[in-house]
């Protein structure tokens, strides 16, 4: 009675045993399987992430083969105007004194005439009047090109108009400090100074 009431609890401890076993595979191959679904969701992201990555790295590379164009355009355009304002700026220095030397050729005329005529002239107040028409006409051709002689004797002295040679004792107490006489005149061209005055001041 007692064997057999052993058998029959050890038959269902089995049978418990057994069912406990499949739940047990059951659930593992449910975890199993999720573990797969999961498993395959990181895999998709990392190949969008790949293809986001050189769709990204094909844009880079564009925009950098279009920025390199327009550098090496920009570049060459500089140069051709390098080489353009090079080329005019020569030209200019070439041409530059063009308009003046073209305005001085009626003097250069007069300079000739007035060379022959003393060569053979006897008359000295002929050849004299001569000479002053043309150093008159010189004098105006330059001043309608804008020179302009500058005004110095009597004038304080000023560093950066004048040039002192020497200092001499003042003829008048008024003239200290002031230009008392001019051993070369200053000239400006359209107001702007291009040679300073060599000057004795007075002390």
């Amino acid at each position: 009675m007692n064997e057999q009431s052993f058998d029959k609890e050890d038959v269902m401890n089995d049978q418990n045993d057994n069912m406990a076993q499949d739940n047990m595979n059951e659930a593992e191959e449910r975890l199993a399987n999720e573990l797969n679904v999961d498993d395959s969701l990181p895999g998709t992201t990392h190949l969008d992430d790949e293809i986001g990555e050189e769709s990204e790295l094909e844009k880079l590379s564009q925009e950098l083969a279009e920025a390199k164009d327009k550098y090496l355009r920009l570049v060459a355009e500089f140069d051709n105007f390098r080489r353009r304002n090079a080329k005019e700026r020569v030209d200019l220095i070439q041409t530059a004194g063009k308009d003046i030397v073209q305005s001085l050729l009626v003097v250069l005329d007069d300079t000739d005439r007035a060379s022959k005529q003393m060569e053979t002239s006897t008359d000295i107040e002929t050849t004299k009047e001569g000479v002053t028409l043309v150093f008159n006409k010189l004098r105006t051709i330059l001043q309608q090109k804008g020179l302009k002689k500058m005004e110095s004797i009597s004038h304080p002295f000023d560093p950066d108009l004048h040039e002192a040679i020497t200092e001499i004792p003042a003829p008048a107490e008024e003239l200290k400090g002031k230009v008392v006489d001019e051993i070369e005149p200053g000239y400006y061209l359209n107001d702007k100074l291009i040679r300073h005055a060599k000057v004795i001041v007075g002390k």
